[in-house]
């Protein structure tokens, strides 16, 4: 099983490849989890925020005595007190350069601003109280005087001239201007084109929605001046790393920072936000625990946004529609600062993509990311693959409707065909086997009876259409040697401890980090496979960093390339130094010790000791000396990719509209992955489901609008619209399989496939019922109803 690019064969019920029911529902549907809300400290106090009003005001003063005076109150915080408390700034930490060679313009980001506020939802004032109505009752009382200032919104105009600037450090607004690829070779190939296909899109902001809303509960002991910090974070470690070695809350070595279960994150749960500083401080402010809990509504400017980038693209072709080149020019809203890795989303996460899964030539990107007065934006599922997707994805399909070609074999003519293949934008594509996916996803889809479908429709009145989505993404977003070199600022390897108890039960301590994922299950069944012990017998233990060394988390679909690969590394460690025990227990040579079937057997004879065995042994120590051989059995180990992983597929979606009233419903949804080797199917198929149903939210209905003065118009459930069940299809899902090279377990990633595919595939559906590309995204009804109207009435009469 360890064999690299080997598919592994299950040993058991419950070993790698079995459908396993996840073991941490249990307590989930019980109401037995122990999220940071359920957590609750001797004493402890409620934290509230003042947030601004303003999209772009300077801070005049903040009267705040008659607040504090308050019953219940135990302090109201500013950001004059955590400046005298040396609290540093929030920080980016993936350095972007732009095109001359200057670092990328990072303002100033502090917890709570001093001077001035550049986002409606900013937190100004942070009150503590013994009650979250007294705390509430406070904030009425604070008095703040704003001198209000202009607000951009629009990233397209955030460098026009006279636009409002709104920090010092970015003239124009600007934070880098980046560019990859070759911009001659690039051109040379559109010199040489016989056609040119050029589109305009806007990949719509979204507002992340996880179950939980994100929380804080902060403790400070004064006997060794040390913090406890419980928090719904996706990378407890990283979290404590810039809480003390950049933001200078407490050296790390008296810092614990602890993520219970945690109840979705999306990436919205990676970055460290102000939130947690305030939190922090303010435990040690007022001697007690202090817990905030983010509610619905201020989850919607309180947590990081995702997308929102205006892209300008062009595909050429030659005469037999074979790509030639691509250029893409991209202005990525940022918001109103920097967060933990917004500039790597719409550079490295996102340019390197661009070549999909097509033999492109040359490509050349430039992308432009800018401030205006929103919500920061960061990583949110997919993280930048999305954004590639769609754009390459979107291009595909309406260069076929200009060519007159078959969208399917306009991709097929174009896939990669042998690999290793070296991008023109770094990406070096280790396997894959395209044209099976599309295969598979035409049989599955019924492509073939499509035509009769859409015939059905149209006599009853109704409008159908089909679209494609060919999507490739990078995952494991190592190693720490590349991704070094492209400006970040942590490696992102991965870490595992396998602790074997004497009675020969498993622990396993992991850096990776499961919200929603189902580690629980999927690690356990990894060592009960490799060691031949029930699934039972082993235990997952993450998300604390005074029980794990170090770790880097999960996000990027990398807790099985990564994160099991690390484990791997370590259970090789458990069974070589378990051989070692057998050989003095069974009296042979270490050499021929063979281990199988959860059994140490001397090769060639009927001597044997079972795993448990084993294990009691390398504790009793009776059979060996300490000069020959260290008691115990507990084995630790890094494990650094050598290269990104790439999962690959393709998706059809059909659509039937109403065109009295624009309503889009999605028919048929069909989904052909190839995530490599696949540990636990069912889990598999439960990540894609989630996926697609918030791709499928991206195309028809999620979006974050800001008004022109800054205000968020979508600011509650009761403007910014989330899928429902209703809103789905009876999802087909499937997979081929080209094993990864990369990682011992041949594993790809599966978390973010779905939401990077699905966009793509939805708006090519819409676009090719209504017969026109004017139709920006989300394709709500409204939307729709209005592309229907500007069609010229011949269209419309077809």
């Amino acid at each position: 099983m360890s064999g690299t690019g080997q598919k592994p064969s299950g040993s058991s019920a419950t070993g790698i490849g079995a459908p396993v029911r996840r073991k941490e529902d249990f307590r989930f549907v019980t109401g037995n989890g122990r999220y940071t809300a359920d957590i609750d400290r001797p004493g402890q106090a409620i934290l509230h925020f003042l947030r601004s009003t303003h999209a772009h005001a300077r801070i005049v003063r903040i009267q705040a005595g008659h607040a504090s005076r308050l019953p219940g109150v135990l302090a109201v915080i500013t950001g004059q007190d955590l400046a005298a408390d040396k609290l540093g700034p929030l920080v980016c930490g993936w350095m972007i350069h732009s095109t001359d060679g200057s670092p990328m313009k990072m303002a100033p980001h502090p917890a709570l601003p001093v001077d001035r506020v550049r986002y409606v939802g900013e937190p100004v004032v942070a009150i503590v109280a013994q009650t979250l109505e007294q705390a509430r009752d406070a904030a009425e009382a604070v008095v703040i005087d704003y001198e209000e200032l202009p607000a951009v919104v629009d990233p397209a105009a955030a460098q026009r001239d006279g636009a409002p600037e709104l920090h010092e450090v970015a003239p124009r607004n600007t934070i880098f201007h980046w560019q990859l690829g070759d911009a001659a070779a690039t051109s040379d190939a559109f010199a040489r084109a016989a056609s040119v296909t050029s589109i305009d899109l806007v990949n719509n902001r979204l507002v992340p929605n996880a179950i939980e809303p994100r929380g804080a509960l902060a403790e400070w002991d004064p006997g060794s001046d040390s913090f406890t910090l419980w928090n719904t974070s996706q990378n407890p470690h990283v979290a404590r790393l810039v809480l003390s070695a950049f933001i200078g809350v407490a050296p790390e070595h008296r810092l614990r920072v602890v993520a219970p279960d945690v109840g979705g994150g999306f990436g919205s749960k990676i970055f460290i936000y102000a939130e947690e500083v305030v939190a922090l401080a303010a435990a040690k402010r007022v001697r007690r625990p202090v817990r905030w809990i983010c509610d619905r509504s201020e989850a919607f400017v309180a947590d990081a946004h995702g997308r929102d980038h205006v892209t300008h693209a062009q595909m050429a072709f030659d005469r037999d529609g074979k790509i030639l080149g691509l250029r893409v020019r991209t202005i990525a809203n940022l918001g109103a600062y920097m967060s933990t890795f917004s500039s790597s989303i719409p550079t490295y996460l996102y340019a390197t993509l661009l070549s999909g899964q097509y033999a492109i030539p040359a490509i050349h990107c430039t992308v432009d990311a800018v401030y205006t007065n929103t919500v920061p934006v960061d990583a949110y599922r997919g993280a930048g693959r999305p954004e590639a997707t769609y754009v390459i994805e979107r291009l595909m399909e309406v260069s076929a409707r200009r060519l007159r070609m078959d969208p399917a074999e306009l991709r097929r003519k174009n896939f990669v065909q042998k690999f290793p293949h070296q991008t023109p934008v770094i990406m070096s594509y280790d396997c894959g086997d395209y044209a099976a996916s599309l295969d598979k996803a035409l049989q599955l889809a019924d492509y073939a009876g499509f035509g009769a479908r859409k015939r059905e429709s149209e006599a009853r009145g109704k409008l159908r259409g089909i679209g494609f989505s060919a999507y490739i993404e990078a995952c494991g977003i190592a190693p720490s040697q590349a991704v070094g070199s492209l400006g970040a600022g942590v490696g992102l390897w991965e870490s595992a401890e396998v602790r074997v108890n004497p009675t020969g039960t498993v622990e396993v301590l992991t850096g990776s980090h499961s919200h929603g994922q189902g580690h629980e299950t999927t690690f356990a069944q990894l060592v009960s496979d490799r060691l031949g012990i029930p699934i039972d017998n082993v235990s997952i233990v993450h998300g604390d960093t005074d029980k794990v060394q170090f770790g880097m988390g999960t996000y990027g679909s990398r807790s099985g390339a990564v994160g099991m690969s690390a484990i791997v590394k370590a259970l090789d460690k458990v069974e070589a130094k378990a051989k070692k025990v057998a050989a003095h227990m069974l009296e042979a040579a270490e050499t021929d010790i063979v281990f199988e079937d959860g059994a140490f057997k001397v090769a060639g004879t009927d001597k044997a000791a079972t795993f448990g065995e084993v294990a009691l042994n390398a504790y009793i120590a009776h059979k060996f000396s300490g000069a020959e051989l260290e008691p115990g059995l507990k084995e630790g180990a890094f494990y650094d990719p050598v290269n990104f992983t790439f999962p690959a597929g393709c998706h059809v979606c059909e659509v039937e509209i109403d065109p009295e009233t624009g309503r889009v419903s999605v028919e048929r949804f069909t989904a052909v992955d190839d995530f490599g080797n696949v540990i636990n199917p069912m889990i598999v198929e439960g990540q894609v489901h989630g996926g697609i149903a918030q791709g499928i939210g991206q195309a028809l209905m999620e979006q974050a609008v800001y008004d022109e003065s800054g205000q968020l118009v979508t600011g509650s459930y009761n403007d910014y619209v989330m899928p429902r069940a209703m809103d789905l299809p009876a999802l087909v899902v499937d997979t081929t399989v080209t094993p990864c090279p990369g990682n011992p377990l041949g594993i790809k990633g599966c978390g973010e496939a779905g939401a990077i595919a699905a966009p793509a595939a939805v708006m090519n559906a819409v676009t090719d019922a209504l017969g026109t590309e004017d139709v920006p995204m989300p394709a709500s009804a409204l939307t729709v109803w209005r592309a229907l109207q500007r069609r010229p009435r011949a269209q419309a009469a077809e």
